[in-house]
């Protein structure tokens, strides 16, 4: 056994590598357009690369290897039977179900397949198959006198098994093939499932040659004429087409006159040193000149993951977005301003009465407002719990609105929904700790906009007004003002939020300054802004966290493109060395 030297080979032997590395850690996890279909191309390309394409590059003296393959009931493990002169692959109904594919080869080739230099993925066994074993998961070792050194053959499932393990298994063991002998009958030559694979065979150039089994002697003329036609329309004629014709079992081989084209054929190829290396250099290059369109397949199929992965995300930004707009509407409307705070404001400065002299008295309404302020220190008490539970209430709203949002956004499409119904968490609607989070970011912000009333009022002149009103109560004030604006209120609210606003600018402007006061209020309301950004960011993470678990990481398509062409230039290399 000997292994590709320095040069050519093992510079695509090394492309190989990694592309085999970096297509296995490619992310089709979104459910876009055709990801289920990449899916199963990037396992059969990192299958053809680890069961074939690396070992055999790495061994290219090791025995040709020939797979067997076909439809239930081909005849394929009866043929196996026949050639190699004694049975060594189970045949009957229970086949699709219970079997492991066999591996038989001359005794002299034993080295060559009991390690895992081919078929890494299978376990290795030998002596006859156990009642109750589970397909697929074992590849059987016969060696067999019978058979010349050089060739082995590989006695695979059915193609069209109804059984889903069996039907990959015998897709995974064609790709890992040097010759592909296809074994069809005179009755199902024209299914389409095995058709689809021979294209396979031709896109990729695999050496192929097809066993027409079970041929009726008065229809044999007839159906391999047909065949014939089948073949050299789907770019095939030059297959070897070699007929067995229905014949009786004998102990449950088939006559040796029957099987003998087929025996002779592989009789040939088997003494023939350089026409094995001839089927092995072909295969071998049309697997390899393959990746490329399989590469951009692939790539295309990151690209739209990509595509995905951007439009979900640009979902959830576009509800968390417009939920920040409106909170911030909200707030400029002065709808805050309105039942419970207009009442509790109401109470506390007497408004009814303050507001049938605010025109000709304003200086007399201020002092009403000191005066319930400083003679009453915890007057301002309900407004604030008011305020806080109006705010923390359009919060609320503001959350529930943006995640049912984002939901409804991901629902229509297949992506989102298979998220969704993935999420280990109910997106669907606000955090449950949302509410605590709000809540405390109000008062949080309650207490900023006192650290601005007392900073504004730190120096000498103002400090003693300040002191008349209380920090508290001019935090209060200055709070009002900021929401007591008239779009949105009806009626007696807008001409109470007027006057509220007229009122509490004056007292603020007592304290402060005109321009102080335009300062403060800016601030705040900044402030505040800050407070629904974090916390309608944080809510909007939620999704951000599910999607990067599943959104390929950035260059990953990058980089598998680059492997694909790494391998094509290392080919050129080798072909023009």
């Amino acid at each position: 056994m000997t292994r590709s030297g320095p040069g050519p080979h093992a510079a695509l032997l090394a492309a190989l590598r990694e592309l085999r590395d970096v297509a296995a850690g490619l992310p089709l996890h979104l459910q876009a357009p055709g990801a289920a279909e990449a899916r199963t191309q990037r396992d059969q390309l990192v299958a053809q690369l680890d069961d074939y394409l690396i070992p055999r590059l790495e061994q290219q003296d090791a025995p040709l290897l020939v797979v067997i393959g076909g439809s239930t009931g081909a005849g394929k493990s009866t043929l196996v039977n026949a050639l190699v002169g004694h049975q060594v692959s189970q045949a009957g109904v229970l086949r699709p179900t219970t079997r492991s594919p066999v591996l038989v080869f001359a005794p002299d080739d034993a080295g060559w397949f009991t390690g895992d230099r081919i078929l890494p993925g299978l376990a290795r066994t030998t002596g006859p198959e156990l009642a109750g074993s589970q397909p697929g998961r074992s590849l059987r070792l016969v060696a067999a006198p019978s058979l010349t050194p050089g060739l082995a053959l590989l006695d695979a499932p059915d193609v069209d098994s109804f059984v889903e393990a069996n039907r990959e298994l015998a897709v995974q063991l064609l790709a890992a093939a040097d010759l592909w002998l296809f074994v069809t009958t005179a009755a199902r030559y024209a299914d389409a499932v095995p058709w689809d694979l021979l294209r396979v065979a031709r896109e990729r150039a695999t050496a192929l040659a097809v066993v027409l089994d079970r041929v009726p002697p008065e229809a044999l003329g007839e159906v391999e004429a047909h065949l014939r036609q089948l073949l050299d329309r789907e770019g095939l004629g030059d297959a070897p087409l070699l007929v067995v014709p229905e014949a009786q079992l004998s102990d449950g081989r088939l006559p040796e006159e029957a099987v003998a084209p087929v025996r002779n054929w592989i009789g040939a190829l088997a003494a023939d040193a350089g026409a094995r290396a001839e089927v092995i250099r072909a295969t071998l290059t049309g697997a390899v000149n393959s990746l490329q369109l399989r590469g951009a397949a692939l790539a295309s199929a990151m690209d739209a993951q990509e595509r995905a992965a951007r439009e979900l995300d640009q979902a959830v930004l576009s509800a968390y977005d417009e939920a920040r707009a409106a909170v911030g509407h909200e707030l400029a409307g002065g709808t805050l301003l309105r039942g419970e705070v207009l009442a509790r404001w109401q109470e506390l400065v007497g408004t009814g009465e303050l507001m049938r002299t605010l025109e000709s008295k304003i200086g007399w309404a201020r002092d009403r407002v000191v005066a319930a302020i400083l003679g009453r220190p915890s007057a301002a008490a309900p407004v604030e719990l008011a305020l806080e539970s109006s705010l923390e209430g359009l919060l609320r709203d503001a959350a529930e609105r943006a995640a049912a949002a984002a939901a409804a956004a991901w629902a229509i499409r297949p992506d989102g929904r298979a998220l969704l119904a993935g999420s280990r968490i109910e997106l669907d609607r606000a955090g449950p700790d949302f509410a605590g989070r709000a809540e405390q970011a109000v008062r949080d912000w309650q207490g900023e906009v006192l650290e601005l009333v007392r900073a504004e009022g730190a120096d000498r002149r103002q400090l003693a007004k300040l002191a008349s009103y209380g920090v508290n109560g001019a935090g209060s004030v200055l709070i009002v003002a900021l929401f007591a604006q008239t779009g949105g209120l009806t009626g007696g609210e807008i001409a109470i939020a007027g006057g509220t606003a007229a009122l509490s600018q004056k007292v603020l402007e007592a304290i402060f300054g005109d321009q102080a006061v335009r300062s403060l209020a800016a601030q705040a309301r900044q402030a505040l802004l800050a407070h629904v950004d974090t916390l309608l960011a944080a809510e909007a993470e939620r999704y951000s966290r599910l999607l990067s678990e599943v959104s390929p990481p950035a260059g990953a398509t990058g980089r598998f493109r680059a492997a694909v062409q790494a391998v094509a230039a290392a080919r050129a290399a080798q072909a023009g060395s």
